[in-house]
């Protein structure tokens, strides 16, 4: 059959396939919607990962997890529920003060609801999801609105905290001067292993007669006042830090053999500083030990400390059972009427013919050449000393009651403090000078403790003003009983160094980073030092 031209035949009936194309059209765009749907569902995730169903199915690493900043955000349900938490605790204290114990009772429950969760997910190392939080956080809320609406309202809030806030702060002033009054007996009282190497020594002195013998020739040595050499002298009870310092001096001079140690120590400890003097080598140097309590001009009549000492209201202040709690610890601190203390103030009778000596406290390691010191010009000074006056509260005022019109009409405020522990005396200037009346004087005037509370220092400054020569501050070196931050290249740069403070290096309390330099100096093969301390 022939076909018809084109232009006469009917047109294809399309109604079938438009509707196919219709249908295609509305698929394509519910697709379109819903990738947009999706899409900004996704970055709502990304910006609010707590708000979502991904937060509970995406466990974060517990490593990286970090709850401390967690609280801290904004959008954090940890964060909601440590402020509710805070709030309701506000609350529990104010409805239990108006006896409403049943609505207390309920927030405790919720707080530690609070508690638990917060725990729970820092040990899952996840962040709280909204199903975990919301029941709490709806249920705190409630409560919270309910004592507010018991009139609880934020004046009342305030009015308690603050009185809350009082009490707190008394207890804790109470507890930090105990904390005090522990560390202050902790660094005062003499550890196990240093009472033991005592004991050990001393009956050696009670058992060894020779000894005693051998202290009497010792004593009419010529060296121990031979004024072309090196005099230095130590006040101290403590034998293991006696040996420190003697150690340290001899072991960093150029000419041991030159050296002459002059000890003073009290009755008790006379006997084991002698045993262990006598029975240890320090290179040829001199080591003289001496009694404090054979020197008799040292008595109530001469000495201000000794009468001091004697009197019923002092030693019950320093050495009595009770202990007014509102009074600092360190200014009842016993060592502040300690005879050893006070000895450096009478040095030149202690020491009648000698004319220049070193001063060294018993918490001190030298690292370089000392003699150097006695070859340098005090230019008419009685006493050589290291400035402290670097800070502000190291001046005199901050040491010194400047409102006594004694004291402010001789002395400047701002003038500089200096470090006793290592000081070099020029005892023909000091004799000349008469520092020690000075001394006498100011002590006098300080009976009622209203010039200065406390220490040596604050009569060492009004005793020697106007007769100090600064040294370069490498001299002496102090803090390493306190101060866990100096420079390493000063404590190398020293040739003192100073444990000044409560950490001292014999004590279990001591700054570990500074510890080895004391211990470097220690006679670790004695005998007794092992039995009693690394034993």
């Amino acid at each position: 059959m022939r076909r018809r031209p084109s232009e006469y035949r009917r047109p294809v009936r399309r109604r079938l396939s438009l509707w196919i194309l219709a249908l295609l059209g509305m698929f394509v765009i519910a697709g379109l919607v819903l990738f947009v749907f999706h899409h900004n569902h996704h970055e709502d995730q990304v910006k609010q990962p707590m708000m979502g169903e991904n937060a509970t199915k995406e466990p974060l690493n517990h490593e990286s997890l970090n709850l401390t900043k967690e609280i801290l955000r904004a959008s954090s349900f940890s964060r909601q529920l440590a402020e509710q938490m805070t709030l309701a605790k506000a609350y529990v204290i104010i409805a239990k003060e108006h006896n409403n114990l049943h609505l207390a009772w309920e927030l405790s429950n919720k707080i530690k609801s609070c508690q638990l969760l917060l725990s729970k997910a820092a040990k899952r190392g996840q962040y709280i999801t909204v199903e975990e939080a919301e029941p709490i956080i709806s249920s705190l809320s409630y409560l919270i609105f309910k004592a507010q609406d018991a009139h609880y309202d934020i004046s009342t809030t305030m009015m308690t905290m603050k009185s809350h806030i009082q009490a707190l702060e008394g207890r804790t002033n109470a507890a930090t001067v105990q904390s005090t009054l522990f560390g202050q007996l902790v660094a005062e009282a003499l550890p196990k292993s240093l009472h033991c190497l005592k004991v050990k020594l001393t009956n050696d002195w009670l058992k060894q007669p020779p000894l005693q013998n051998h202290v009497e020739e010792k004593r009419n040595s010529p060296r121990v006042i031979d004024n072309n050499l090196y005099h230095f002298c130590i006040f101290s009870d403590n034998v293991l830090a006696t040996s420190v310092v003697v150690n340290s001096t001899i072991s960093n001079a150029d000419h041991p053999k030159q050296l002459v140690f002059h000890i003073a120590t009290i009755g008790i400890s006379y006997g084991s500083m002698q045993v262990w003097f006598l029975t240890n080598d320090f290179k040829g140097a001199t080591v003289e030990v001496q009694n404090i309590e054979e020197f008799t001009w040292l008595n109530a009549s001469y000495a201000p400390v000794m009468k001091r000492l004697l009197d019923k209201d002092s030693r019950t202040y320093y050495f009595g059972a009770y202990q007014d709690m509102k009074v600092e610890p360190k200014l009842r601190n016993p060592k502040h009427m300690s005879l050893l203390n006070h000895l450096r103030f009478y040095i030149p009778e202690v020491y009648p013919l000698l004319e220049k000596v070193v001063f060294l406290d018993d918490d001190v390691v030298v690292q370089k050449d000392l003699t150097r010191l006695f070859s340098l010009d005090l230019h008419g000074n009685v006493n050589g000393a290291v400035e402290t006056c670097l800070e502000a509260f190291h001046r005199y005022y901050k040491y010194i009651n400047f409102s006594n019109p004694v004291i402010s009409s001789k002395f400047d405020p701002q003038a500089c403090g200096w470090a006793f522990g290592m000081n070099v005396f020029d005892l023909i200037a000091w004799r000349k000078e008469n520092v020690t009346a000075r001394y006498h004087y100011w002590q006098e005037q300080n009976g009622d403790l209203t010039l200065w509370k406390l220490g040596t220092l604050p009569p060492a400054l009004l005793a020697f003003y106007g007769l100090t020569e600064t040294l370069d501050r490498r001299w002496h070196v102090l803090g390493l009983g306190y101060d866990m931050n100096i420079d390493d290249r000063l404590i190398d740069s020293a040739a003192v160094i100073h444990f000044s403070g409560n950490m001292k290096p014999w004590l279990k309390l001591a700054i570990g980073r500074y510890k080895p330099l004391w211990e470097r100096y220690i006679n670790q093969s004695h005998p007794y030092y092992q039995d009693c301390v690394i034993s």
